[in-house]
């Protein structure tokens, strides 16, 4: 019998640890923050107050929460989709190499393995207008360069076009995969119905069997651009004039500059429920392909 009953308490025992560590980590912290955000509950501001759902109201009336909501829509606009065709041409280019396809994938896919706190600073130092190696670059050709990131009409895309370069190789390695499961019969039974330039066959036969992983990528890619923070608090901090006030970068103002942690809480709740609704997305099409 107790051979019999530890044998049954094996694989509890297992992942009790797994467990305990999701519930200290994550499901407790998150509970927190979900109790926070129905409350007043400042940062040194005493005992908190149950309001119900008047913090959201006052999160929705915010002028700077709504900055950065629609700040955050059109760097995802921007960076997804440049990201999931940056990601697709390199793929494209490296399957057709017969030789140096390993060096060509390592070099695409070193900046999404990079510290992007890292290489903010880095990217910073290249945009600097007075030192900075792109500006040079363009003064050596007779063009005038601007301060990017000190330009309200161009630091978000600025921003977004770091967040392109880092992202693209995830991308990259997901359509690596899908052209490795396009049959090769597609492609002659193409030629043989005269569909025979490159793009023709792109066109009708890659693209078209790329689908289910292109909408995947295009779900991954919109994750990682929400989650953007890095780059924002290094190099612009939510400038100039809130150009570049972000979802993420907001909440780490409220929270630990403005101390309205209730606010914080807020917009994270609301932050997780889009994070989400996206991830949910993702696993339906993960498992669509799957089926497929």
């Amino acid at each position: 019998m107790n051979r019999r009953g530890d044998a049954s308490l094996a694989p509890y025992l297992m992942v009790a640890p797994a467990t305990v560590l999701l519930l200290a980590l994550i499901l407790a912290p998150l509970a927190l923050v979900v109790a926070t955000a129905f409350t007043d509950w400042h940062l040194g501001g005493g005992a908190a107050a149950f309001v119900g759902f008047d913090t959201f109201v006052t999160l929705l009336d915010e002028p700077d929460f709504r900055t950065a909501v629609w700040n955050t829509a059109r760097y995802v606009v921007f960076v997804v989709p440049a990201t999931s065709v940056a990601g697709l041409v390199a793929a494209l280019l490296i399957a057709e190499c017969r030789r140096g396809q390993a060096l060509y994938r390592m070099l695409f896919f070193l900046p999404s393995v990079a510290t992007l706190a890292a290489m903010s600073v880095a990217w910073q130092m290249l945009l600097s207008p007075s030192v900075g190696a792109l500006p040079q670059i363009l003064r050596l050709v007779g063009l005038t360069p601007g301060n990017w990131l000190q330009d309200p009409d161009r630091a978000l895309s600025a921003l977004g076009l770091i967040g392109i370069w880092s992202e693209a190789g995830f991308a990259m390695l997901f359509f690596l995969a899908g052209l490795k499961t396009v049959p090769a019969e597609l492609h002659e039974a193409a030629a043989l119905d005269g569909v025979g330039t490159l793009l023709d066959r792109l066109w009708h036969v890659t693209l078209p069997h790329l689908a289910p992983i292109t909408a995947f990528v295009l779900v991954f890619s919109s994750i990682h651009a929400l989650r953007v923070f890095d780059t924002v608090a290094i190099m612009t901090r939510g400038g100039p004039e809130k150009s570049t006030l972000v979802a993420l970068y907001f909440i780490y103002q409220e929270a630990f500059s403005l101390f309205r942690t209730n606010l914080a809480a807020a917009a994270t709740v609301l932050f997780i429920a889009a994070v989400l609704l996206l991830s949910l997305l993702q696993l339906y099409l993960t498992r669509a392909r799957g089926g497929r």
